[in-house]
C-alpha cells in the first residue's frame, strides 16, 4: 500500500496528470486509475487545483481576516519524503477559525508542490499565472477525530494555499531547506526543530486579501471535502532555495520535479475574494464625509 499526499492509505499508484516522468493515466479530463481500479472522484464536478480569474471573482465581505491560534508556537517534527513531496506533520493543537469559516479547523500537516528549478510549480493559478511552488497547511475541522472522518464531510477539510515568488533569500527558511538534504532519498526522513507555522508564512497583516471556494485534495483520492483558502500575497525564496526542491527524488530515484496536478474546470463554481480591507476603508472614507459635513454645517 502507498500514500497520498495527505497520508492517507490508497492503493498503491503512480501519480498521473503531474508531468511526471511515469504517467500511466491521465487524470485531468478523465477518472484516475490506480492499478486497474477507477477513482470517479477525480473526474468530478469540484475538483482543484484551479485557475482563479480574478475579474470573475466575488466580493464577499464576510471574508474579514482569519484568526490563528498556536501558529507562534516553535515545534519539534519529522520531515519526510514521501515519494512524492515532502510533508511535515503539526505535533501540536494549531487552529485556524474566522474568515467565514464556519467552523474551527485543526492543523494536520504541511507539505509542498513545485516546478524544476524555480521555473513554474505552484498548482493554483491567477489570471493564468503559475508560480515557482504552492504550501498547503491541510486542517481538519476539530470536531472530527481524524483526517479521514472528516472527508467524508463537504466542509471537513480547510487547507490553506501560499504561493512563492523569487525575489530574495527568506532567512526565515534556512534551517528548513538545510534539512532538505537529509530527505534527498524516497522514503527518507528527518528530524526538524525549532520551527513555527508563523515563521513560514506572511505576517497577519499581508494574509487580509485572499480567495475562497470549495473544492477537492489534489492528489488521489481528490476528495471533494475542502474549503480552499488561497492567499494573494506569495512568500520570497531565492532561485537557490526554491532550486533545493528539486534536488529530492521520486520513488524510482528519478528527480522530484514538477509535482503539480494542472488546473481543473471551475464547472459555475463561484470563486470569492476578501473584502475586509475595501469594506473597511468604505467605512473610513463615509466617516470622513460625514465629520467633513458636519464640521462645514457649523460655518452655515
Amino acid at each position: 500500500m502507498g500514500n497520498d499526499i495527505l497520508g492517507l492509505p490508497v492503493a498503491e499508484f503512480t501519480l498521473t496528470c503531474y508531468v511526471m516522468p511515469y504517467v500511466i493515466y491521465d487524470f485531468c479530463h478523465v477518472p484516475w486509475k490506480l492499478k486497474g481500479i477507477v477513482n470517479e472522484q477525480c473526474s468530478k464536478s469540484r475538483q482543484s487545483p484551479i485557475n482563479i480569474v480574478t475579474k470573475k471573482t466575488k466580493l464577499n465581505h464576510l471574508l474579514t481576516p482569519l484568526k490563528f491560534t498556536g501558529y507562534q508556537e516553535a515545534f519539534r517534527s519529522t520531515l519526510k519524503n514521501n515519494g512524492h513531496s515532502v510533508t511535515i506533520t503539526v505535533p501540536h493543537v494549531a487552529t485556524v477559525s474566522e474568515g467565514n469559516l464556519l467552523n474551527t479547523y485543526r492543523a494536520v500537516q504541511f507539505h509542498f508542490h513545485w516546478g524544476k528549478d524555480g521555473g513554474p510549480g505552484s498548482e493554483h493559478t491567477v489570471d493564468g499565472e503559475q508560480y515557482p511552488m504552492e504550501m498547503h497547511i491541510v486542517h481538519m475541522r476539530q470536531d472530527f477525530k481524524n483526517l479521514d472522518a472528516a472527508l467524508g464531510d463537504p466542509t471537513g477539510v480547510a487547507v490553506l494555499g501560499f504561493f512563492y515568488e523569487v525575489p530574495l533569500s527568506n532567512r526565515k527558511y534556512d534551517g528548513f531547506i538545510e534539512a532538505l538534504k537529509n530527505v534527498v532519498e524516497s522514503g527518507s526522513n528527518t528530524t526538524i526543530d525549532g520551527i513555527s507555522l508563523s515563521n513560514l508564512i506572511p505576517s497577519e497583516g499581508n494574509m487580509t486579501n485572499y480567495y475562497r471556494y470549495s473544492g477537492s485534495l489534489t492528489t488521489p483520492s481528490c476528495t471533494e471535502a475542502v474549503v480552499w483558502t488561497v492567499f494573494e500575497n506569495p512568500i520570497p525564496l531565492s532561485h537557490d532555495q526554491l532550486s533545493a526542491f528539486s534536488k529530492l527524488k521520486f520513488h524510482g530515484g528519478k528527480s522530484m520535479v514538477k509535482t503539480f496536478r494542472p488546473v481543473q474546470p471551475r464547472k459555475g463554481r463561484v470563486v470569492y475574494r476578501s473584502g475586509s480591507s475595501v469594506l473597511l476603508a468604505s467605512f473610513t472614507l463615509l466617516l470622513l464625509c460625514v465629520t467633513s459635513a458636519l464640521g462645514l454645517s457649523q460655518f452655515n
